[in-house]
């Protein structure tokens, strides 16, 4: 059966392979097969709900899957790189930086109209 690995090296940098493995193969297995190629370090200490073990956090079509789950012909196991700052922290700060006036719905306000609408 036919599998697409892709895995996340940098920002906005990925690498792909097309697989042939056998019928019952694992994410395991799969990453197994690519064994030659960098993958990304596992998550830091602090991340442990995003891996298993220290091993790197995978998907299946967008979706997190265990090494062990099995895998069906066409599957894509994607290997994600962790988070370096929590989305809520970057948003609170990209909006700090923007000001409260100039993001949203307060972007564009109608001449006389009162703050906010």
């Amino acid at each position: 059966m036919q599998i697409t690995v892709v895995v996340c090296v940098a920002p906005r940098e990925t690498r792909e392979w097309t697989l042939d493995l056998p019928h019952g193969a694992s994410v395991a297995d799969a990453l197994r097969a690519i064994g030659a190629a960098p993958l990304p370090s596992p998550a830091p200490a602090g991340a442990a709900e995003m891996t298993e073990m220290g091993a790197p956090f995978v998907g299946v079509w967008g979706r997190a899957a265990a090494l062990d789950a099995p895998l069906q012909r066409g599957d894509r196991v994607e290997v994600y790189r962790p988070l370096k700052v929590d989305p809520k922290v970057a948003r609170r700060e990209r909006f700090a930086r923007q000001g409260a006036r100039s993001t949203g719905l307060f972007a564009r306000q109608r001449p006389g109209g009162k703050s906010g609408y």
